[in-house]
């Protein structure tokens, strides 16, 4: 197969062929007004540029393609669900070629073209809020896609060469620190200006929201460098929580994207129809031990009555979806059925817990480590109208010892841990770490590329072992940490993924740590 130019696609056919077909797909985008034959940057304004920007976050964010880059990797792998489907065996930790290339491109070939044509755009044509806004986006979109490769395509993407460099981690990871800076000294300056409108599928271009996720994407990512440099993640955290906007502070503040009736709907009704999946067992142990009323808001009970999960990686030879599927819990009906069920970007629970954390390792967060935990579960609690959750049960949740129970099954499951919900402040600083990611963790669900991510970084919470891996290289009680590079970028960018490999640290193995995933290697860090 011949090398092309893949890249610089993004100012020639590809990019139109893009922003057609995502304008085309969905009736919620206004039309294009671009004759069929062609697409320039002559014949765009803002408001085309918004319909690219749309379809830039529907994408990212879920869209097609979220079977195979999130439902069968990171939810599995964050041990939210666990696959009934046989011969699925990315439960088994195994990554599927065709399915990560898919996930590659969907990054790269779907989102990116579109996402750098509005950015380059919108700084050529003085569009300060609107290059604002797709600066921040492209940071949410690339921290994802580097927390699941490592190094990645950043700095030369769009560089119209047949070799295209990657990145480090590192050096991407320091890029959103800047990136964030320049966006948000725009923002704070323009608190009154609207950009995209009805166009941008998060916050309908209201800037004060804008700053408020930027200031938190910030936060986000200042914890996740805090194992590999503590004290550019505490400078970075106090530097969110001091910004002028501040972060998310209740649920109006959250950030998801919107889905539509019709073409961009919610995938979730889609995979789940397919029945792939269902609670994993960790869910079960965790949920049912605490007494969680979000049990009911995440998952509907079996057919033969109370909320099942089951051990993920089981073999094949056990994993009948006509026995398992109805014998366990499916996600709750919202999912099911609600086509227009938004997808989770960042929100205000998480954001508590992370200055939980924060102030657990006793940085200015503004507060204690104990309210902002309290906070969290709240604001978790709270944020699902179709299971409404009292404040008394909230309170009487908050002050539980009950903690997560074992499993009646075949393998007689332990306990997830110990921990109960109450906060231990007299508790040492890991007990009541595994405390806070622990509730981060039931509160991120849905979204299993967090949760696998900071999985990785902390550790926590105590997820079981794979049954059976049949992954030479990650064993049943180890991590899955990485993806390997994909073989469409061997065929067709083959000496910068070798480069990419060496900027990795060590070779190119789902065993093989992120930059960021050093805990074990940092004992001087809690």
């Amino acid at each position: 197969m011949n090398k092309i130019k893949y890249f610089k696609c993004i100012w020639i056919w590809q990019m139109a062929f893009f922003i057609i077909l995502a304008i085309g797909c969905t009736d919620h985008f206004d039309s294009l007004n671009t004759p069929d034959d062609r697409l320039s940057t002559d014949n765009l304004d803002a408001t085309n540029l918004g319909q690219a920007f749309a379809r830039a976050q529907f994408a990212s964010a879920g869209g097609a393609g979220f079977q195979t880059s999130q439902s069968l990797f990171s939810d599995l792998y964050a041990q939210y669900f666990a696959t009934s489907a046989q011969n699925f065996t990315s439960d088994q930790y195994v990554q599927v070629g065709g399915w990560s290339n898919g996930t590659w491109n969907r990054q790269y070939v779907t989102v990116m073209p579109q996402l750098h044509f509005v950015e380059q755009f919108t700084a050529n044509e003085g569009m300060e809020v609107h290059n604002a806004m797709a600066k921040i986006w492209k940071v949410y979109h690339h921290h994802r896609t580097t927390d699941y490769w490592g190094p990645i395509i950043y700095s030369e993407f769009g560089n119209g060469e047949t070799v295209v460099p990657y990145d480090s981690q590192e050096s991407v990871y320091m890029e959103f620190f800047r990136e964030l800076d320049h966006a948000v000294d725009v923002l704070k300056e323009n608190i009154g200006v609207n950009a995209f409108g009805m166009n941008d599928l998060v916050y309908e271009g209201e800037v004060s929201k804008w700053l408020k996720f930027a200031n938190s994407l910030r936060l986000r990512l200042a914890m996740r460098v805090v194992y590999v440099e503590p004290e550019i993640a505490r400078t970075e955290a106090e530097k969110a929580v001091a910004e002028e906007g501040g972060v998310m502070v209740d649920n109006a503040d959250n950030a998801k994207v919107k889905t539509f009736e019709e073409n961009s709907f919610s995938e979730y009704t889609r995979v789940t129809a397919w029945g792939e999946f269902r609670m994993s067992a960790a869910m079960q142990s965790t949920l049912e031990g605490f007494e969680d009323p979000r049990m009911e808001s995440y998952f509907e009970e079996a057919e033969n009555g109370g909320y099942k999960g089951f051990r993920n990686g089981l073999p094949n030879s056990d994993r009948n979806p006509g026995d398992l599927n109805p014998a366990h819990s499916n996600m709750h009906e919202y999912w099911q059925t609600t086509r227009t069920a938004p997808y989770p970007v960042m929100r205000a629970a998480e954001v508590y817990f992370l200055r939980a954390e924060g102030a657990l390792r006793g940085w200015d967060m503004g507060g204690t480590a104990e309210d902002f935990y309290n906070e969290g579960i709240r604001q978790s609690m709270q944020e699902y109208a179709h299971h409404p959750i009292s404040t008394s049960e909230i309170e009487d949740y908050i002050a539980s010892m009950n903690t997560p129970v074992a499993l009646d099954d075949n393998y007689n499951t332990p306990p997830l841990s110990e921990i109960p919900v109450l906060f231990d402040e007299a508790g040492s600083f890991e007990r009541k770490l595994e405390q806070i990611i622990t509730q981060k963790w039931i509160g991120l669900y849905p979204d299993g590329w967090e949760a696998w991510a900071e999985h990785r970084r902390t550790q926590y919470p105590r997820l079981y072992p794979r049954i059976v891996s049949a992954n030479p290289d990650v064993g049943p009680d180890d991590m899955f940490r990485r993806m390997v590079f994909v073989t469409g970028e061997y065929n067709n960018n083959n000496s910068a993924v070798q480069d990419a490999i060496q900027l990795l640290g060590g070779e190119d193995k789902n065993s093989t740590r992120l930059w960021w995933d050093v805990r074990d290697d940092r004992p001087d860090i809690p």
